[in-house]
């Protein structure tokens, strides 16, 4: 197909013009990469072409917005500008050429997602990974993951689910202690975490990207506690990393939980901390440890269930009485934690001390104006 059409341009070229064969691929090709991120841009920002041209005030039309989607034409800077007003990009934005091809997407509670929100979270992983892998080619930093939990095939069981946890904090030299912050490790450990501006019909994805780039994603809307910022990204992790065996949804998503918690967590630490049999828990002991761990008092009445320190029945009574209090959402001690990575910014002052990239691209990469960039930038 590719030679057919190279064929045909050519003789187009020698029948028609004098302009080099050359400036017409490249014209073509420039044309391909400003539909394909016109499109995402028009995605990312929820607009169909026509509710795209109200917002631009039908300035231009939807059979314009249209035929720049198709890549026919490519606007002037004038147009641009508007369209980067419109759909809060920079201007690099639709020339950027980086290769970005999201894999299959697992999403937690997809069956209640619209498909305008499905195509909004896709293309807002792909806009700021797009952005990320630049910055990481322009360093010359090779892709290093390796799945540590490869070697474990078809899980389906309480006790596989943390041997393999285990056998992750070990891989990682965690060895019991608490993890002090989740998105740090995670992407220390070149799995890239993407905060999503979504609505509230999913907690957090997972997906890998140009078939070896892990990906964890999570939705801070709906995820605003630290505490649940580090448990669905490591439930995350667990599908991104484990198969499972021959097993339903609701199974899976169980063992995820419970993956989850053992990271968090860990058997040998819970009982460490209250003991190796209960009958009772206190709401202040629950807090100290939530406190210290940053899983949530929920989760670790769970763990302490899946440890057989607590029975079913004292589980059961524990979750009547948080349902009773309000403490289901809002939890009577909070968690203090950092849940951030400073990574991106760290590659992009790397680049430019080395004067790989100029201040503006810097800027660009931010998604931010020049001036905006230069303000919160401290140079030293």
């Amino acid at each position: 197909m590719l030679l057919i059409r190279f064929t045909y341009l050519h003789e187009i070229v020698k029948l028609s013009t004098k302009i080099p064969f050359f400036v017409l691929i490249q014209k073509s090709t420039m044309n391909e990469i400003f539909a394909e991120r016109f499109k995402s841009a028009r995605l990312l920002n929820g607009f169909s072409l026509q509710t795209l041209a109200d917002a631009l005030d039908n300035k231009v039309s939807r059979q314009a917005l249209h035929r720049y989607e198709k890549g026919e034409v490519i606007p002037d800077s004038e147009m641009i500008g508007l369209l980067c007003h419109v759909l809060n990009v920079r201007p690099d934005f639709f020339f950027r050429d980086t290769k970005v091809e999201i894999g299959l997407v697992e999403y937690r509670k997809l069956k209640r997602m619209p498909a305008k929100e499905e195509s909004k979270v896709i293309e807002q992983t792909k806009e700021y990974l797009g952005r990320y892998l630049e910055l990481e080619e322009i360093l010359g930093i090779p892709v290093q993951f390796v799945n540590p939990l490869a070697h474990f095939h078809n899980v389906s069981t309480y006790e596989a689910i943390n041997e393999a946890a285990n056998d992750l904090r070990q891989k990682w030299q965690l060895g019991t202690d608490p993890i002090f912050n989740v998105v740090e490790l995670l992407e220390d450990k070149h799995i890239k975490v993407v905060k999503l501006n979504a609505d509230l019909t999913f907690d957090g994805l997972q997906t890998w990207v140009n078939g070896n780039i892990p990906v964890v994603a999570y939705n801070f809307n709906k995820i605003v506690k630290n505490d649940r910022v580090r448990f669905t990204l490591l439930h995350e992790l667990a599908h991104l990393l484990l198969s499972f065996g021959d097993i339903s949804e609701k199974q899976k998503e169980a063992l995820c939980h419970q993956f989850a918690g053992a990271m968090l967590l860990p058997d040998s630490a819970i009982k460490e901390e209250l003991g190796n049999n209960r009958n009772r828990l206190f709401i202040p002991e629950l807090g100290n440890i939530k406190k210290q761990y940053g899983i949530s008092m929920q989760a670790i009445v769970m763990r302490a269930k899946a440890c057989n320190i607590i029975n079913d029945n004292y589980t059961k009574q524990f979750f009547f009485m948080m349902s009773q209090n309000n403490w289901k959402i809002d939890e009577p001690i909070e968690y203090v934690g950092v849940e951030q990575s400073n990574r991106f910014d760290q590659l992009i002052y790397r680049a430019l001390a080395e004067e790989l990239i100029s201040m503006s691209k810097a800027a660009a990469l931010k998604n931010q104006k020049l001036a905006e960039f230069r303000e919160k930038t401290l140079m030293v």
